[in-house]
């Protein structure tokens, strides 16, 4: 049998990894400045994410949602401390489009509304509603294109307002940062304005934090740059550390119904002791401040390349947008450098490390990138 032949691949098999680095088959060691796609939150083969899932696995891996998982319960009372929602509502499921799926049924099932506003450049996943709020029409099948979505500009308040203003508007679904739309950063008075507005209209605020939550920003969510707390949070990516693994963070004025939402997988044990374990880890090792700390330094750092048109970025999670298509530039920092990191369109290259990343690595990716001009 055959691979469904999706991913173009770089010809290189990583089979180890530790910290920030990871390791092909033929023992070459990279710098991983992409985190399997910022998935890696505490860095590669933590001996303490190590050992708790070992030891979970060799009691019990699995078992239903039939049953009392007190594991569970330690992920909302951990997550609730560390995130500043201790008075929200947890929903654990498998992935970040998944989180998605769920936070907009929430929000059709609250007001009993059907059109979503997203924004341009807007990324949410690929499955059914997920994908239809994507702002990529190359990825919507046609089953998935259903007309419940208008795509707004980023950061322009009044088209959003007039949009609520019709009162048929079900739910606002916006990125704390816009990741695969090339690093874009709401901006703060655009969010508190949005905030404002979908209380006003009963429309229910979805923050997508999957890929710009758990720390990657320097706060733990991106959007508490800007002050707000929206009725509905999403997360995946870093929640496990490579353990799929996704949440739904949810306001206290939704009032949960037997049934309402089921997963089969979702919060078993062993992706529960992942995100236990993460968070222990991001707590003792202070990992949401030091990719404040790491995350500006780079910026500032880049911002003096003359060859970049524009950096932008919160934390660890930065984009380099260049005035010509940097395929070339990212293959000679893959193969030459022996740096991995991410893309966005054709210009951005995309930097979304563990957030272990010290200064000595930035400093190391600094150099090595430097020898490509």
């Amino acid at each position: 049998m055959k691979l469904f032949d999706v991913y173009p691949l770089f010809d290189i098999n990583i089979v180890k990894g530790k910290g920030c680095h990871v390791w092909d088959e033929k023992g070459t060691e990279y710098l991983d400045l992409y985190g399997g796609h910022a998935v890696i939150s505490i860095g590669h083969a933590h001996p303490h994410y190590v050992e708790m899932i070992s030891n979970q696995v060799a009691q019990l891996g699995f078992y239903s949602n039939s049953v009392i998982n007190k594991l569970q319960q330690e992920v909302a009372d951990r997550l609730g401390e560390i995130s500043g929602y201790d008075d929200y509502q947890l929903f654990l499921i498998n992935s970040g489009a998944e989180a998605n799926e769920n936070a907009l049924k929430l929000a059709s099932f609250y007001n009993g509304r059907k059109r979503v506003l997203s924004f341009c450049k807007a990324f949410h996943g690929r499955t059914s509603l997920a994908v239809e709020v994507t702002n990529n029409p190359k990825i919507i099948a046609p089953i998935n294109d259903n007309g419940h979505v208008t795509y707004l500009p980023l950061n322009d308040i009044e088209a959003a307002k007039a949009e609520l203003a019709k009162g048929d508007v079900c739910a606002v679904i916006i990125e704390g940062i816009q990741g695969v739309g090339g690093i874009q950063i709401p901006d703060a008075k655009f969010m508190q304005e949005l905030s404002k507005a979908c209380e006003e209209a009963d429309a229910v605020l979805i923050l997508d934090e999957i890929q710009s939550g758990y720390g990657r920003s320097g706060k733990f969510f991106a959007h508490q740059h800007a002050g707000i707390r929206p009725d509905v949070i999403t997360m995946a990516k870093g929640i496990g550390n490579g353990f799929p693994m996704g949440g739904v963070l949810i306001s206290p004025k939704f009032k949960p119904v037997y049934g309402q939402l089921g997963t089969t997988f979702g919060g078993n044990h062993l992706a529960c002791s992942a995100a236990i374990a993460v968070l222990d880890v991001m707590k003792k090792e202070n990992l949401v401040e030091n990719a404040a700390k790491v995350g500006a330094y780079l910026l500032a750092e880049l911002k003096k390349f003359p060859q970049i048109k524009e950096v932008r970025g919160e934390g660890l999670m930065i984009g380099m947008e260049f005035e010509e298509p940097v395929k070339e530039l990212r293959q000679r920092l893959l193969f030459e450098q022996k740096v991995f990191t991410g893309v966005s369109g054709t210009n951005v290259i995309r930097l979304l490390p563990p957030l272990c990343l010290t200064m000595a690595e930035a400093d190391e990716f600094l150099a090595r990138f430097k020898k490509l001009f």
